[in-house]
């Protein structure tokens, strides 16, 4: 914000309730339930849920090979490095399942 004083106004008057000329409030609800953002889920999330509902973990490289296979986006790491040590390990076809499961589970796919 600058500590400039503001060369002109815009006065704007609305009104909120129902008739002609007026913002219905039910609406504007409505919309904010719309438009409110959902919450981001983690690889922990989903490895808890992997964990609780097929009793076995998941590694998180193998959530993120199936999230790279979907093409979902993915968030650059802090610790990524650019050449990895060792080859990728890619995750079994009945994990792959599993994953893509607790994908639907937080409608991320």
């Amino acid at each position: 914000m600058s500590h400039k004083n503001a060369d002109s106004h815009i006065h704007v008057n609305i009104e909120f309730g129902e008739g002609d000329g007026k913002i219905p409030v039910d609406k504007i609800v409505q919309k904010v339930e719309n438009y409110r953002p959902s919450e981001r889920v983690t690889y922990k999330m989903i490895q808890e849920y992997i964990e609780n509902k097929y009793d076995f973990k998941v590694h998180t490289a193998y959530i993120a090979e199936v999230k790279r296979s979907l093409g979902l986006p993915m968030y650059d790491a802090p610790n990524a490095v650019e050449e990895l040590k060792h080859e990728r390990k890619h995750p079994t076809p009945e994990k792959v399942e599993v994953i893509k499961d607790a994908l639907k589970y937080f409608k991320v796919i």
